[in-house]
Parts: structure tokens; sequence; C-alpha cells
């Protein structure tokens, strides 16, 4: 199995003042192709860490992707570790990237510094995957058998998260080009609803039964549930047919906690049902403030069965927008299931739409006794009944509100899949 080593470069991560989102995006890139990630480090921007890391790297993998520090600005310092890693005795400008640099400041009517055409230039012996969206070139490293004992290859992409993910089509297609690639099985089963832990026990024996090369990954995100993964490393010829197997006994295991079997999220799993079945929703968002809709329409195409929204976190405009009668907020108040199904009965009229789902809840951080931070009811409502539903999560703000609509998106779905038979 090819294996590899992801490599981030930068104080600014170390730091927290960002977030590494980079290594995530290329460790799935290097899976769909077959290579098997075995570590991720983060090295700051002092040139002996940065040469120390990714010898130790090269030493331990056939693949070294490395991402940062390939800017205008003295504080990058990577390219300066590869001129000599790679023994070069010059820099040479490559005269594509140099390109794509003059017509990339030029459409952005930026002067060109003499800092910016020198990201053209590179190690001469390096190769150049150019970079059509940015500045930094991809510079690529082979090393022979002799340097580490085994033939290494080094990518060093640009560190700005938009190009890293733009050049990885490439990287990986000179990746198959390099290597022999074993292919990797995946299957992923997408679940909401069940904590992991939870799940974990209620799927033991299932787990237990997995032949051994057969391995299993649980994923959990706060809007997507959580992900089982199941993996197979290599030539199994019998992949797909244990995948299926073992699919639907977790299905009879899981029931309606599984909403999908592949890496989808409920928003697209939602879409997914209005559109074939021809009906249209709507929304109604007091605590979760518009995230509901805004996961329903992250969706590509969900103008065919999203209608619209109401954000209504006043008492007053639930009355007077969402027709909730005062009577309802003055007896059990905004809190209530009989508010969320009025929330979601008014918006459903006001809108025509043939589904609606609404929020109303405290998502923190004052409290009081009626109304304990990380509750929240869902209304759910269709031309003939209307549901509503409690959670109580016990999170911060921010991720209250993130399990607040992701929860109303799966009581949604479990809704309408009743409803529509499905």
């Amino acid at each position: 199995m090819i294996t590899a080593c992801i490599c981030t470069i930068g104080d600014e991560i170390l730091i927290g003042q960002i977030t590494d989102t980079n290594s995530a995006v290329i460790s799935r890139a290097l899976g769909k192709a077959g290579v098997m990630v075995r570590k991720m480090v983060s090295v700051g921007d002092i040139r002996q860490e940065i040469e120390s890391a990714l010898t130790e790297a090269l030493e331990e993998h056939d693949i070294v992707i490395v991402t940062g520090g390939l800017g205008p600005t003295k504080d990058d310092v990577t390219k300066n570790v590869i001129y000599g890693l790679s023994g070069s005795s010059g820099y040479v400008t490559d005269s594509a990237q140099l390109e794509i640099i003059h017509r990339i400041l030029s459409s952005r009517g930026l002067d060109i510094l003499e800092s910016n055409l020198k990201q053209a230039s590179v190690p001469d012996r390096c190769e150049v995957i150019p970079n059509r969206l940015g500045t930094a070139p991809v510079m690529v490293v082979r090393f022979g058998e002799e340097r580490f004992g085994h033939k290494a290859v080094l990518y060093s992409l640009p560190g700005v998260p938009f190009e890293a993910a733009g050049a990885l089509d490439d990287v990986t297609a000179d990746i198959r080009k390099a290597f022999s690639i074993e292919k990797i099985y995946h299957k992923t089963i997408m679940t909401y609803g069940i904590a992991e832990s939870a799940l974990a026990d209620r799927i033991s024996a299932w787990e237990d039964s997995l032949p051994s090369f057969v391995r299993l990954a649980y994923l959990p995100d706060p809007l997507k549930g959580v992900a089982l993964r199941m993996s197979v490393y290599g030539n199994a010829s019998d992949a797909e047919s244990v995948f299926s197997v073992k699919t639907a006994e977790l299905k009879e295991i899981l029931g309606d906690a599984v909403y999908a079997e592949a890496e989808m999220t409920l928003p697209e799993v939602l879409g997914g049902i209005l559109r074939k079945s021809g009906k249209t929703v709507c929304t109604a968002e007091s605590c979760t403030g518009g995230m509901v809709a805004s996961q329903l329409t992250s969706v590509p195409g969900s103008s065919d069965y999203f209608l619209g929204s109401v954000v209504a976190y006043a008492a007053g405009v639930k009355e007077n927008v969402l027709g909730v009668p005062h009577e309802i907020i003055d007896s059990f108040g905004t809190v209530s299931p009989e508010c969320a199904a009025a929330m979601a009965e008014g918006v459903r009229r006001l809108t025509g739409a043939d589904y609606a789902v609404s929020t109303t809840g405290n998502a923190g951080p004052s409290a009081s006794e009626e109304k304990p931070v990380g509750l929240v009811w869902v209304g759910i409502s269709s031309y003939d009944r209307t549901e509503t539903v409690s959670f109580n999560f016990r999170n911060d703000r921010i991720r209250n509100i993130e399990r607040f609509s992701s929860s109303a998106l799966n009581a949604l779905r479990k809704f309408i899949a009743s409803s529509e038979n499905i």
C-alpha cells in the first residue's frame, strides 16, 4: 500500500489564527486515489524544523504533501527548504507560472511586484505543476531509492485552501503515473439521531462480525450525524459483496437512523426526496436564525422545492407574520410544542408549501426553568397533519444552533418519508 504524510506549514496554524482545512481535503483526495494517509503534522515557520519534519516524513512514507509557506513574504521559507532537500544548485523561472502570475495580477488591477515574479522561480531540481488559481506553483521533487531507502515524491502545494484544492486533480494524476496504486474500497453509511457512543454499543456485535480485512471508522459531525465508513485496502475482490451484505444488516439494526448509503448530507437527501416526490418545503425559524433554510438552500437546484423562510425571532413576529395566536404564547410560551406547531402551520399557509418545519428553543447562554439551555421544539406540518418533537442538547450556543438545525432537518426527513411512503 502506498502511504503518505501531509505536512502543513505556518505559525498561523499552530497559534490557532487559522484552521487547517487543507489536510482534510488533501486526505480525502489521496484516499480516492488509493493512497493511505498515515500521518499529518504541522510545523511553524522555522527552517530547521521544516527540514527535519520533511526529512522524517520522506524516510517513512512514499509520498509527502506539503502545503503552505510559499508566499512572497520573508516568513515563507518552504521553498528554501525544498531547495536544500532536492540538492539544487540554482533557481530557474517557470514560464508557465510566470504567465499565470501576470494574468492574475493584471486581471485584478494590481501592480506586478518583483516579489510576485519571484514566485515563478523554483529550485532547478524541481518539476513544476502550474497553479492556475494563484501565484505559487506546485513544486515536485522525486527522490530515488538511494536517498531514503525507497522511492519517494514530495509535492509542495500553496497554503491558500482553494488553490491547494484546485491543484489536487493534477497532483493525484501525477501520483498514479509515479506509483503502482492498489485500489481502496470505501463504503459510507450516514446516520443521524444516535450519539457515537450509543451507536457503538448498538452495533457492537455487527462490528465484531466484520471480516478481518474490513476496517470500520466512526466519523461524527454535528451537522451530518455519525458516518460509518467501512474500508478495504488492497485488491479485495469480494469487497463490494461484503459491503452490500453488511450494509443491509446495519440498516436492519438502525432502521430510519440511516439516511444515506453514501457520503451525503441531510439537505442533499431531503432535496432528493422532495424533488422525486414533486413536493415543496418552507421554514419558520426562531432559535436557529435561518440556519435550517441556509442548509436547505446550500444544495444546488434547491429552488425546485424550497419556497421560502421566515425568521421569527421576536414573539410579535411570530404573532403578526406567522399568525401564532397570542393565547398560545401567553399560555405556553414561545418555547413550547404549541408554538412550534403554530409556527409551522403559519408558514405553510403563508408560502403554500407542501411541508413546513419550524424551530423554537433556547440556544443559550441564559436559561430559566421553563427554557433550559439546549431545549428546542421542532414543528412539522403538511396539509393533513402537524407533529412536534423536542431535543435537548447541552452544548455552547453555536453548537446548539447547529444541532437544532440538523435535528430539525432529520425530523423533517422522517416525516416526509412516512408521508410519501419512502
